[in-house]
C-alpha cells in the first residue's frame, strides 16, 4: 500500500479557535495534508473550558498527529492582544515561519441552545428586540479578533514576502443572513478581509475569506440542529489544505470563497465523498 499523499509536509499552520467545530475540522484537515499545525483555543484540559463544552484544543491536536500531520497545542485568547502576540512570537521562535494562518475563532452561535442566546434573545428576533450588547461581543471575538492575529503575523509574512491568511465567516453578499447581529459581525469581517487582501497582495501574502454552508458542529448537533446542516467541519478543512497548496492563490486576495466552489476548482470532496453545493440564505 503507498502512503498517503501529503502535499503540505514542509509546512507551518496556525488554526486560531481550534478547539472544536469548523477550526478543529481544518486543524484536522491539514494534518492529513502532513502540516505541521498550532492549534489554539481556550478550552483545555487543565484549565476552564468555554460554555462548559468538553471539547479541547489538546483533542485537537492529538487528532491532527493521528492524522498524520504535527500538532502543537496552545492555549490563547483572541481578544487580548497581549495572549495573541505572544503566540505568534512562540511559532516564530519555534518554526522561523508561518505559512498558512486560519482565523475561524468566531462562529457567531457561542452560547445559543438552538433557541436562545445567554442574554434570552433569539435568533432572528427584530432588532428592536435585541439587546444592543451582545453586537459589541460579536464584534470583538470576531472583528477584533481577526484584526489582532492578522496584525500579529503580517510583518513576518510580509518580511518573508509569502503567506495565507484565512478568515472563516459567511458571504454576506447573496442577501441578508436573517439575524441582525450576525450579519453586521460577519459583513464587518469580510469587509476586514477586503482591506488585508489589498494592503497585502503588494508583498506576496494573501489574505481571503472562507464561507461554509451549514456545518454539523458539535454545538450545531447539541442544539438539536444538525437535520438543518449539510457540511462536515472537514469540507472546509480541505479547502483550506486545497489553498494553501494552490500556487497561485494571491488571484483571490480579498475575496470571500465559498467552499462549495472550491470544491468543484479543486476536486475535494466532504468526508463522506459528497460534494454539498453552497448555500444560499433564504430572503
Amino acid at each position: 500500500m503507498s502512503e498517503p499523499e501529503r502535499p503540505l509536509a514542509n509546512r507551518v499552520c496556525l488554526v486560531a479557535g481550534a478547539s472544536r467545530g469548523l477550526g478543529r475540522g481544518i486543524a484536522r484537515a491539514l494534518g492529513e495534508a502532513g502540516a505541521t499545525v498550532v492549534v489554539t483555543g481556550r478550552s483545555s484540559e487543565a484549565g476552564p473550558r468555554t460554555d462548559h463544552r468538553p471539547e479541547t484544543f489538546e483533542d485537537t491536536a492529538r487528532e491532527v498527529e493521528a492524522a498524520g500531520g504535527k500538532g502543537h497545542p496552545y492555549r490563547c485568547d483572541h481578544t487580548q492582544e497581549r495572549e495573541v502576540d505572544q503566540l505568534v512570537s512562540w511559532c516564530l521562535r519555534r518554526f522561523g515561519r508561518l505559512d498558512g494562518v486560519v482565523d475561524a475563532v468566531w462562529g457567531g452561535n457561542e452560547g445559543y441552545d438552538g433557541e436562545r442566546y445567554p442574554d434570552g434573545s433569539a435568533f432572528g428576533a427584530p432588532f428592536w428586540r435585541r439587546p444592543v450588547a451582545r453586537l459589541g461581543q460579536s464584534f470583538e471575538s470576531g472583528v477584533y479578533a481577526q484584526l489582532l492575529l492578522a496584525r500579529a503575523v503580517a510583518p513576518a509574512m510580509v518580511q518573508a514576502r509569502k503567506g495565507l491568511i484565512v478568515t472563516v465567516g459567511f458571504d454576506t453578499s447573496a442577501g441578508y443572513l436573517g439575524d441582525v447581529v450576525y450579519d453586521l459581525a460577519q459583513a464587518a469581517m469580510n469587509r476586514l478581509t477586503l482591506a488585508m487582501g489589498q494592503e497585502l497582495k503588494p508583498f506576496g501574502v494573501t489574505a481571503l475569506g472562507l464561507s461554509p454552508g451549514r456545518v454539523a458542529t458539535e454545538r450545531v448537533r447539541d442544539a438539536g440542529l444538525a437535520t438543518e446542516a449539510f457540511e462536515t467541519p472537514a469540507y472546509a478543512g480541505r479547502a483550506v489544505a486545497a489553498l494553501l497548496a494552490d500556487p497561485a492563490v494571491a488571484r483571490h486576495a480579498g475575496q470571500v470563497l465559498s467552499v462549495a466552489d472550491l470544491a468543484h476548482e479543486h476536486g475535494f470532496t466532504d468526508r463522506d465523498g459528497s460534494r454539498p453545493e453552497r448555500f444560499v440564505p433564504q430572503a
